[in-house]
């Protein structure tokens, strides 16, 4: 028997894990070694205790409705956060929007500003991209179009791919700095280009900032309205970032975040997201503010990050074309002879070591894939167990040869 369903659901692309399941299905992983998995960027280091103590301490504010708005005591904590960690001023009650994680506000937006009875309606994002980008355009009616990441600038994106014609139809852009899955962060003459490329296109930008808190330099990563106030743009205007607890605090469950920026989007996205149901539980709001407010976990979780890649890296160097990223808790490495689906599987079968072949995070655009050839492996886990894949993928590639 039929029923109706929304015909944009067919244009959906499968995850890339569960392109993955399907492409190692009938592997069965040597026995041997204890199963490890560095596919999925789960963040697996401990929750603070502060953020269990303040949901155990506002068990009775389950008792009431919450806002889509949040509370003021939360859009004022975070607004402290933005001013510590950019020296921004933000007006909490205008700039600022708690979200459910990062995730589920990247997917919101393009619904809230996508016009697709306008003909030719596009949304831009990087090559390879978090899928959630071109899922959230395709169920909004709108077209993708693909920059894709150049390797020769450390993965930087080439906007340059971007032709004049498309981004006269572009109405959203997603940018992600620091990048998924190279780390890459933007400098500001890059986001100089893309402001002045909104202004004369009237395009939305949505900054996708989730991996900002585990970086590897001195100087902490440039975020969009940061960039933005450096640019004389204080109104942020068609600017939204989007920004997460889930790598910052490391409780991706817990599906806390905010956006903030230009004060007119934001009213029509809290619009659209009053009709949506995207009210953050009492509960969650509480673990949040406790959460913006301490820095010292945020401290200690980058000190154990940067310890990992200082251990890893070099170990993977010997045998793969990989450095030191920028930023997040990503590696993307190049593996010998260029198949990267085919080096995932053997990985794999012999080692019962998972990690994500890049192909499968990009499509092909301008002629090529630009994830492919490469692996993304999620330093999620604790030290021990990320040495323990470094050897066994340095086993392996040497075995290849």
């Amino acid at each position: 028997m039929s029923f109706p369903a929304n015909p944009r659901l067919e244009r959906l692309h499968p995850y890339p894990f569960e392109r993955l399941r399907q492409l190692t299905a009938g592997i069965t992983p040597n026995p041997a070694f204890t199963p490890i998995s560095l596919g999925i960027g789960e963040p697996r280091h401990a929750a603070p205790a502060l953020i269990a103590d303040a949901i155990q301490a506002s068990m009775k504010s389950l008792a009431a409705y919450p806002a889509t708005a949040g509370t003021p005591a939360l859009r004022e904590a975070i607004a402290a956060w933005i001013s510590r960690r950019y020296a921004l001023a933000v007006d909490p009650a205008t700039q600022i929007l708690p979200v459910n994680g990062s995730r589920e506000a990247l997917f919101a937006i393009a619904q809230t500003v996508v016009d697709a009875s306008r003909a030719g309606a596009t949304v831009v994002c990087p090559n390879p991209f978090y899928q959630i980008y071109e899922g959230a355009a395709l169920l909004a009616g709108a077209e993708v179009a693909y920059a894709n990441a150049d390797p020769a600038r450390n993965f930087a994106v080439d906007w340059s791919q971007i032709d004049d014609a498309t981004w006269a139809r572009t109405q959203l852009l997603y940018v992600c700095s620091p990048g998924n899955p190279s780390g890459a962060v933007m400098p500001l003459a890059e986001w100089q280009r893309l402001f002045e490329l909104s202004d004369r296109h009237g395009f939305v930008i949505a900054s996708d900032e989730c991996y900002s808190e585990i970086y590897f330099r001195d100087e902490a990563p440039l975020g969009g309205l940061k960039a933005a106030a450096r640019l004389g743009r204080a109104d942020f205007r068609n600017l939204i970032a989007f920004t997460s607890l889930s790598k910052r605090s490391n409780v991706p469950g817990l599906r806390s975040g905010f956006v903030a920026g230009d004060a007119a989007l934001l009213k029509k996205f809290l619009l659209y997201r009053t009709y949506h149901g995207s009210a953050m539980s009492p509960i969650v709001q509480a673990a949040s503010i406790a959460a913006w407010g301490d820095e010292a976990h945020v401290v200690d979780n980058r000190a154990r990050y940067r310890a990992k890649f200082a251990e890893v890296t070099p170990l993977l160097s010997e045998v793969l074309d990989v450095a030191l990223p920028d930023a997040g808790f990503y590696l993307w490495a190049a593996v010998p002879g260029g198949n990267d689906v085919a080096f995932a599987q053997g990985l794999l079968a012999q080692y019962n070591l998972a990690v994500l072949p890049g192909s499968l995070l990009a499509r092909e655009a301008h002629g090529i894939n630009p994830g492919a050839g490469r692996i993304r492996l999620a330093l999620v886990a604790e030290e021990a167990e990320c040495l323990e894949a470094a050897h066994r993928i340095v086993s392996f590639t040497k075995s290849l040869a």
